[in-house]
């Protein structure tokens, strides 16, 4: 499969083969490892998969390399076309009596006598005194004297009127309003529950893993065995009118697929281009901002794809997909990012463990070449419930206002 595909946090080029495991006769899909982003304009785009006689796999997006990766590097692909030559033996069991405990508590240590594992936390700062001044009997909200009864209020309907509350102005000027309480400090004699102090476990034997074995699938490979295209298949999915594709080639020169795509689709994108720049200043766009903004979405897209950010791609390309529909969020939703990736950066500085993100994809179709102007090819039905939400929601009567709001 080789295609672009853009839906919801899905933002990728694809490229996907089914490779046949000589030992075992099965066939493997083996998915290409961080692949390339889609545009994110409504232009045409033609996508380019080589594959060349060295291994080595080049992916162009309009004529310019994005992708370049090795078919029989582990590095590329997920799983890798050729297996591993030794697997943890499946009938490998763990013995009862190991211990994989580095530390255990202490079995000789005792609680000492002094301590109180029932002292609260904080208890009240008995030195402290109330500030002189303090106004006991003033409340810290009073009732706006400016407010009046809307002239539609109906008691019987909406209730007992009541008006809305403002900032004591006589608090303003003094230490403070109310019952007056003496503030909590930490207590000295605080502990907390006792707990043993750790010591090496002598019984410790280290994290059990089961023995190696040599792996019956393995197979060494000099080049991989791609079988005749016979047919090509076409995957779409989408919930928006607009999306075209033609114009597929196969060749074994990548020059005619070079001259191919000078002849057809930059003829048709150029004419697009300056179509779109024309709708823009028709709407009073203007060319250098649009153009900034697209420009910084497609850097947005690309860096949420970086590996390490992978846990939070989901969370990245919602922001940059309301930013896309909201260019006047365009700073808002760089800030947002900007943080997030900052707290991933200190998450991985001080150690702590990113959360796992499982990603299930079973596609397998033909490499190809194709041109579109936008992949897309995930389900949307999440999209249409919140949608149905909005409109049910909008669709209902507003109800009245029968309280002040507090």
């Amino acid at each position: 499969m080789f295609g672009p595909d853009k839906c919801g946090s899905t933002n990728k080029v694809h490229f996907i083969l089914k490779h046949k495991n000589p030992k075992s006769g099965k066939y493997v899909e083996h998915h290409l490892k961080y692949p390339p982003s889609v545009p994110s304009d409504k232009l045409s785009h033609v996508y380019t998969a080589i594959l060349k006689p060295d291994n080595e796999l080049r992916i162009l997006i309009d004529g310019e390399e994005k992708k370049t990766a090795n078919f029989l590097s582990a590095e590329d692909f997920e799983p890798a076309l050729i297996p591993a030559e030794t697997i943890p033996d499946p009938n490998d069991k763990k013995p009862e009596d190991w211990d994989e405990r580095a530390k255990i508590p202490d079995p000789d240590a005792v609680k000492p006598d002094d301590w109180d594992e029932d002292a609260p936390m904080e208890i009240e700062d008995e030195e402290a005194v109330k500030p002189e001044g303090w106004l006991d009997d003033e409340p810290e909200e009073i009732d706006d004297p400016d407010a009046s009864k809307p002239e539609d209020w109906d008691d019987e309907e909406d209730g007992e009127w009541e008006a809305p509350k403002i900032d004591n102005p006589k608090c303003e000027i003094a230490p403070g309003c109310g019952e007056w309480k003496r503030p909590m400090k930490r207590n000295p004699a605080y502990k907390g529950k006792w707990h043993a102090p750790l010591i090496d476990n002598p019984d410790y034997k280290g994290i059990w893993k089961p023995q190696q074995i040599p792996n019956p699938d393995y197979f060494e490979l000099d080049r991989p065995d791609f079988e005749p295209i016979t047919a090509i298949g076409i995957e779409i999915w989408t919930m928006q009118d607009g999306i075209l594709f033609d114009n597929i080639l196969i060749a074994n020169d990548e020059k005619v697929a070079e001259a191919y795509r000078d002849t057809t689709w930059k003829l048709k994108f150029e004419i697009e281009k300056e179509k779109q720049k024309a709708e823009e200043a028709a709407s009073g766009l203007s060319d250098g901002l649009s153009g900034l903004q697209k420009a910084v979405f497609d850097i947005l897209y690309k860096i949420g794809g970086l590996p390490f950010l992978s846990a939070y791609k989901v969370q990245i390309f919602d922001l940059i997909e309301k930013g896309e529909k909201q260019p006047n969020l365009t700073i808002g939703i760089l800030v947002s990012i900007v943080v997030v990736i900052l707290t991933v950066f200190f998450k991985i500085l001080f150690g702590e463990k990113k959360p796992a993100v499982n990603v299930t994809e079973t596609k397998n179709e033909v490499a190809a070449e194709t041109s579109d102007n936008q992949g897309s090819s995930a389900e949307k039905e999440d999209e249409n419930e919140n949608e149905n939400e909005n409109e049910d929601a909008a669709a209902a009567p507003p109800r009245r206002r029968t309280r002040r709001d507090t």
